[in-house]
């Protein structure tokens, strides 16, 4: 799956010059955490709540009211935002994405096309995912299977014995550890203990089977 396939494509940007207070205003209004800043089609900063925090002065401050609402009068985005943004292209891989937010330890991702910006993908894009990628809103039969012997040909045997049974298989997950391979499928079926019971007596191990609900 690629960033495309999640990215938001809706996007509310704002422009260098844009005051502070209309910057927070757009925010409150589309319910939203962060603002790519444009110019001229270009993207060339961002800015989050974070930085517009960092920005206002502090409680301690000896500045009167009237003060302080004059400096943040003039206060516009480019003084505060992010000038040296990570970002990603449509096409690259979900994982390459979840890799450069980790590494980076940030929540988002301008997404560039030849320079352009496209779209914007967040952590909370990639907790979506994980959840349709995983068929969570399926409902049916999760089911994980304890592999010792991880060898060609395993996951085509699963597949093929619960086909032969008619049961639909949504989503597999494999999972590589050191001892055994769990391999975690969801099925469209709720008849979990049948399910269940199919497997075992094709030799399978069963760590855990559950009937999960959309």
């Amino acid at each position: 799956m690629s960033i495309k396939d999640f990215m938001t494509e809706e996007l509310v940007t704002v422009a260098p010059n844009t005051k502070i207070f209309d910057a927070v205003d757009l925010m409150k209004k589309y319910d939203i955490h962060r603002l790519p800043v444009v110019d001229h089609d270009q993207l060339v900063g961002l800015i989050t709540e974070g930085t517009i925090q960092e920005a206002l002065p502090s409680k301690a401050t000896s500045l009167s009211v009237h003060e302080v609402n004059y400096l943040l009068n003039k206060t516009v985005v480019a003084d505060v935002m992010i000038p040296t943004v990570k970002t990603i292209a449509p096409d690259a891989e979900l994982e390459d994405g979840i890799y450069l937010m980790r590494q980076n330890k940030i929540n988002v991702l301008p997404v560039l096309d030849d320079g352009k910006l496209v779209g914007i993908i967040t952590n909370n894009d990639i907790f979506d995912a994980f959840l349709k990628l995983t068929g969570y809103h399926e409902g049916g039969t999760r089911i994980q299977l304890k592999i010792l012997e991880d060898k060609k040909g395993v996951l085509a045997r699963v597949a093929k014995i619960l086909a032969d049974h008619d049961f639909s298989i949504l989503t597999v997950i494999v999972d590589h550890k050191k001892q055994a391979t769990v391999l975690e499928i969801q099925l469209a079926s709720k008849e979990t203990e049948q399910i269940k019971q199919l497997l075992i007596e094709n030799g399978y191990e069963i760590l855990r089977a559950v009937t999960t609900q959309p």
